[in-house]
């Protein structure tokens, strides 16, 4: 175990696997193994409550309370739980998930596009450049994170399975939402990034991190591929409660 300093503070890593915070409450019966987390507004709530959810526990923050839901589908127990937007945020409850059983996770949500994308597309993330500060606490520094194998075979096998096209991309996950420039949006378009969001990077770091499974269902919502004409688009909502299904589904498939 070690500690690896570096003058820039988040380029510093600690090899460490405890940390002084557990991420257990006590006295809470496991979760489910398999559970969606997903950044889909009130479509997880909503979806829980509506198939009979069983509460396990209450996520909170200063700001906003998470319920945790446990509901069956397919025949098996799922967590399953809305995720909090922004990597630190999201992290922070995923940890937690992962510390009260929760093994094979999907999660699903939405991103901008790069390249001329139309809104409402599914996409498949396989690598997420790290852009953001959470995923720098779990993995040593690096420019990209690669995605759980076997979370992207899920997440592609249920999207064929619903007959849905879908293509691989690069993701661009950053912290600064208003501070995507015209020369940033370019650079990362250089680099292959297709699409940016706010929490790959940083989900894909702590699962791997935790040995765990985790794959991510991207949608399609603004646009950026004319850095001068930024278009919000219908935001995706198009895409939110079909998003859920698949999310639902390929945590069936994970193998």
């Amino acid at each position: 175990m070690a500690l690896v300093k570096n003058e820039i503070p988040i380029l510093e890593y600690d090899t460490d696997e405890n940390a002084v915070i557990d991420t257990k409450a006590e006295g809470l019966p496991p979760f489910p193994e398999k559970a969606v987390f997903a950044f889909l507004k009130d479509q997880v709530e909503r979806y829980a409550l509506a198939s009979g959810g069983e509460l396990l526990d209450i996520f909170k923050t200063t700001t906003k309370d998470f319920p945790i839901y446990a509901c069956e589908y397919g025949g098996k127990r799922i967590c399953l739980c809305q995720a909090p937007l922004g990597g630190a945020a999201a992290v922070q409850m995923l940890d937690y998930l992962i510390g009260h059983g929760c093994r094979e996770i999907i999660s699903a949500g939405a991103c901008g596009a790069l390249t001329d994308i139309p809104e409402n597309e599914f996409l498949v993330p396989v690598e997420a450049l790290r852009d953001e500060g959470a995923s720098y606490h779990y993995l040593p520094p690096s420019r990209e994170v690669s995605l759980n194998k076997r979370g992207i075979r899920a997440v592609e096998q249920a999207l064929r399975q619903a007959g849905r096209k879908f293509k691989q991309v690069k993701t661009w996950t950053t912290d600064g939402f208003f501070r995507e420039t015209e020369e940033m949006v370019r650079y990362r378009r250089q680099e292959g990034c297709r699409v940016v969001e706010m929490e790959c990077a940083s989900l894909a770091a702590c699962a791997e991190f935790r040995n765990v499974v985790w794959g991510m269902l991207l949608y399609t919502a603004d646009t950026l591929a004319d850095e001068k004409n930024y278009q919000e688009r219908g935001w995706g909502r198009a895409s939110l409660a079909e998003a859920l299904q698949l999310a639902l589904d390929a945590v069936l498939l994970v193998e």
